[in-house]
């Protein structure tokens, strides 16, 4: 029996990986990088120290990681503030539904206090939330599951019972490994056979979710 639905941010609420990948393409020109395009997608889903190392992994262990990153994360909040973040289709109507059918709602976020609370307050959905997990909270970053397993922990509900709805492969592997039921809606990225393989269901939209729940 499904009790809660626990939400990834970026991607799945906030359609904020095109913007993240035009962030990502504008500071890897300015740094002199190429083949951004696989980095971006193995870091979607993934805690910023994380990528830090696979991006030194990648380019080479003088690689100023961290400094590319916040050169990434400054592109970002400086076209959202002037174009603001938009949500991802029927995000607001998802969890309007949800909430009115009893669900309980939570969300397990790679992104870190400081920028998941305050984009959830400013478009008016953080009150949806028992629970919020941000990456900067756990040890692990997504794929590995610690921060659907802390979520599930801390709302009290057994992980068989619950929904992670996630956008990415990490955050597939994630809630799969913690035992929660992973319903992917793509985004950037579509899930190939490894990934299909660990899907409860694969949805085109959010609106989808109606259908099972």
């Amino acid at each position: 029996m499904i009790e809660a639905v626990i939400f990834d941010m970026d991607g799945v609420i906030f359609d904020s990986e095109r913007i993240t990948r035009m962030a990502w393409d504008i500071a890897a020109k300015e740094y002199g990088i190429s083949d951004i395009k696989t980095a971006v997608r193995d870091c979607t889903g993934v805690a910023r120290p994380s990528q830090w190392v696979y991006l030194k992994n990648k380019y080479g262990q003088d690689f100023p990681a961290k400094e590319f990153r916040e050169r990434c994360s400054e592109i970002f909040h400086k076209y959202t503030a002037e174009n603001g973040l938009p949500l991802m289709p029927y995000a607001r109507e998802t969890l309007e539904y949800l909430k009115g059918k009893g669900y309980r709602l939570a969300i397990a976020s790679s992104s870190k206090t400081s920028t998941v609370i305050p984009e959830l307050t400013e478009a008016k959905l953080l009150d949806y939330f028992e629970k919020v997990t941000c990456g900067d909270m756990v040890e692990h970053s997504k794929p590995h599951p610690e921060i659907y397993a802390f979520t599930a922990d801390a709302i009290k509900v057994a992980k068989e019972n619950c929904i992670a709805v996630e956008d990415s492969p990490n955050g597939i592997r994630s809630a799969h490994a913690a035992g929660l039921k992973p319903v992917m809606v793509p985004d950037q990225i579509q899930p190939d056979e490894e990934i299909k393989k660990l899907l409860f269901k694969l949805c085109t939209s959010l609106n989808e979710l109606r259908d099972f729940l």
